[in-house]
């Protein structure tokens, strides 16, 4: 007996979809059978990133978009609805990082992660909800009421990590705006989740994990490896199917036992 999870007629916006694990969820998402929203500011990427998932046969849509940005954000969501439809699943992505001692960080600096991991987060949530709120209560067509939201956290919004301070500080806010979310959306449908994934190999810090200082982080985990994007997405998947239905505020580390060490 084998268990699948169906996703199509499901439309779901991916943000940060130009690299890493947006790509990664975007090609999961679309083989489940998602109609896939690809939303960044490197629209070329996008666009290869869609060529290559029409490739295989699935359904892809690339639209620009800056999470610092209301006006922008709100202008994304009103085309991918127009272009393709409701949409049904969120995929909150978008995300930075600096590496600076506390004492070091400037506001520049700061507002640089916040407008983006916490800032850009609630408010392409916000957007995104209004409208999956609206044809839950009725005023807003569409055959599906309800939806699903996956903010991506991180494991560093769990447990402090020296250097990347302002970092944990945004991703422990989108940890607790996911509560917030699934407290006031979920008796309308809306799930909101939060993954917090823990090291994983992306392309933006794949050569950190060939110097001496990314070898020595490596074998103090509990199992002397970095994850790949691929390990997200059962969860992923999961958590986007109407068979999470149960599943609402939770914080799911994902993240090979780094917590629990």
């Amino acid at each position: 007996m084998s268990y699948t999870i169906d996703l199509s007629g499901r439309v779901a916006l991916i943000t940060g979809a130009s690299s890493g694990l947006g790509t990664q969820f975007a090609h999961t998402l679309a083989k489940a059978g998602a109609a896939v929203v690809l939303a960044g500011r490197r629209i070329e990427r996008l666009k290869t990133l869609r060529s290559e998932i029409e490739a295989y046969g699935g359904d892809a849509h690339a639209i620009t978009l800056d999470v610092t940005d209301v006006d922008s954000i709100k202008s994304a969501v009103a085309h991918a609805e127009t272009e393709v439809g409701p949409i049904d699943i969120l995929i909150n992505n978008s995300g930075v990082s600096t590496t600076e001692r506390l004492v070091d960080v400037s506001e520049d600096s700061y507002d640089f992660v916040f407008n983006t991991n916490t800032r850009g987060a609630f408010f392409t949530a916000q957007e995104v909800a209004k409208r999956m709120l609206a044809r839950a209560k009725g005023s807003a067509p569409g055959t599906y009421t309800g939806g699903r939201i996956v903010n991506i956290a991180s494991a560093a919004g769990l447990r402090t990590m020296p250097q990347i301070g302002v970092y944990c500080m945004s991703k422990a806010a989108t940890i607790h705006m996911t509560k917030v979310m699934a407290a006031e959306w979920g008796r309308f449908g809306i799930t909101s989740n939060a993954v917090c994934p823990g090291y994983i190999d992306t392309e933006i810090n794949h050569h950190h994990w060939q110097t001496e200082g990314g070898q020595k982080l490596i074998n103090m985990l509990p199992r002397k490896r970095v994850g790949q994007p691929k390990d997200l997405d059962a969860l992923v998947v999961m958590l986007c199917s109407a068979e999470s239905d149960f599943i609402n505020g939770a914080v799911i580390s994902a993240d090979d036992g780094m917590l629990a060490a």
